[in-house]
């Protein structure tokens, strides 16, 4: 059987029990019995008799189209919230007309019952709607979120080599521009953090081209 295997943050490879071929579709199956049709891409190492292999998703759903549907649920739940709080509105409202007129509660009078009946029902129901409605900005939020999420690019696809490419060419160029003074230094460790840059550009590039290339 093949099972998923968690090389880095964002990266999961096949762990197979028998070899295959690059561009080969093969069944990997989630800790929770779910297999997925993925292709085979590269071996990136062999242990204990088992072969990992980076795969995408034969259906193509990767990290950003995850992120999508996310973004697509919260809404969703956004929506179902702004429902909620628009029909407590509603109930809130259900006595304005009475209620607007401002008339005192008449303490022992068969209407005192119905009176305080109508303001704590129109207090409660406007509480709810408040509240529903906050639920509803907080789904709207987080579903901003992912929206921002879906065009993000990591190792887990293989367009990141293209990515980290460009990325090491960038930190190094700014790397050398400040050994050079063509940029300022704006601080101490202006140089150790760009050649931190350049050191986790390259490890990036590097592990893109062997999971991808």
């Amino acid at each position: 059987m093949n099972v998923y295997y968690k090389l880095c943050p964002n990266v999961f490879l096949a762990k197979c029990d028998e070899k295959h071929e690059k561009g080969e579709t093969i069944l990997v199956t989630t800790k929770y019995g779910k297999e997925n049709e993925s292709i085979v891409f590269n071996l990136i190492f062999e242990r204990d008799g088992c072969y990992y292999y980076s795969i995408v998703r034969a259906d193509g759903f990767n990290v950003q189209e995850w992120a999508k549907k996310r973004a697509e649920r919260r809404l969703e739940w956004a929506n179902a919230a702004d429902s909620k709080s628009q029909k407590y509105f509603d109930r809130s409202n259900k006595d304005r007309d009475f209620l607007s007129l401002g008339e005192p509660i008449k303490v022992g009078h068969h209407s005192e019952k119905r009176h305080r009946k109508m303001i704590e029902d129109a207090w409660n129901n406007t509480g709810k709607a408040v509240k529903m409605m906050d639920k509803a900005e907080e789904h709207r939020r987080v579903a901003k979120y992912w929206e921002d999420k879906a065009d993000t690019i990591n190792l887990s696809i293989p367009e990141s080599i293209d990515y980290y490419e460009h990325k090491l060419e960038v930190a190094t160029e700014y790397h050398q521009g400040l050994k050079s003074g063509k940029y300022p230094r704006e601080h101490a460790y202006s140089l150790t953090y760009a050649k931190k840059a350049v050191n986790e550009a390259q490890k990036n590039y590097k592990l893109a081209k062997k999971l991808w290339a």
